[in-house]
Order: structure tokens, then C-alpha cells, then sequence
């Protein structure tokens, strides 16, 4: 059995954003559900994406696709809270990229989540794999640490 991870600190993320939790984020729990963590994940993805140019949700030729998910949960986030996003690239294939993310409450220096998701990129009108186009790899090399 593997050892758990450990909480990564805040300088450890190259791109961060902040989003702030909403009232229906809560669970019955009064912490924040599962699934607004990795609404988080996709979210700072295509949001930097499309900042920097590689992305257009209606007319772009190649999309990711996600194929592998993963989240650890340190501690709870729930609403109100304001979220720092951090974004890193931990590995660029020829056609798929490891992104990495970390969830930091406020001024937090260690994350309350953190996790990862894995991109294909695929034609989308085929949607078979092709290799990463040079925009799109020189937008995810600054990600790299």
C-alpha cells in the first residue's frame, strides 16, 4: 500500500486563480461535495486554456478529453470561502497532459485538496488522439515547474 500524499504548499503551483464557493457547494455535511472540488480542477484548466489563446470551446479543431481523475482531501472547504486555485503541468506526452492541481482556502499555505487530471487530445471532429499542437505545447510549457 502506498504512503498517503502530503499536502503540497502554495509555491509549489505556477498559475493560480481564485474562486469563491457557493451556497449549493455544501453537502448535508456542511462541507463542500466532492464533485465541486474537480468542478474547480476543470475549471482553472479551460479557463487558462482559453486565456492564453488554445482554446475556443465552439471551434477549436483538437480538445482534451479527460481520461484519468484523481483527488486527496486534507481538509474540509465549504461555504463562504474564498479558494485559491493552483495550476501546474507535471507532464506533456505527445498527445496527452498531466495537469495538477491544489485547493488553498484564503491565505492557506498548505492545500486543502489537491489532485490531478490527465487530458487526451483528440481531432474533434475524429476524435482520435493527435499530437499536441505547437501552440498548445507553449502555452503548457509555462506551467512546468
Amino acid at each position: 500500500m502506498s504512503e498517503r500524499p502530503r499536502p503540497d504548499r502554495r509555491n509549489s503551483y505556477v498559475y493560480f486563480q481564485t474562486m469563491t464557493t457557493r451556497w449549493m457547494d455544501n453537502d448535508s455535511y456542511r462541507h463542500m461535495n466532492n464533485t465541486t472540488y474537480y468542478s474547480f480542477f476543470d475549471t482553472i484548466v479551460n479557463q487558462y486554456l482559453i486565456e492564453n489563446g488554445v482554446l475556443d470551446i465552439e471551434k477549436s479543431e483538437v480538445i482534451g478529453l479527460v481520461a484519468e481523475t484523481m483527488c486527496s482531501y486534507f481538509r474540509s472547504l465549504g461555504f463562504p470561502a474564498k479558494v485559491a486555485v493552483g495550476l501546474r503541468v507535471a507532464r506533456i506526452g505527445s498527445s496527452s497532459v498531466r495537469y495538477e492541481i491544489g485547493l488553498f482556502e484564503e491565505e492557506a499555505e498548505d492545500a486543502s485538496a489537491q489532485g490531478h487530471f490527465v487530458h487526451v487530445y483528440v481531432d474533434r471532429a475524429s476524435g482520435r488522439p493527435v499530437p499536441l499542437p505547437e501552440p498548445l505545447r507553449a502555452a503548457l510549457s509555462k506551467l512546468t515547474m
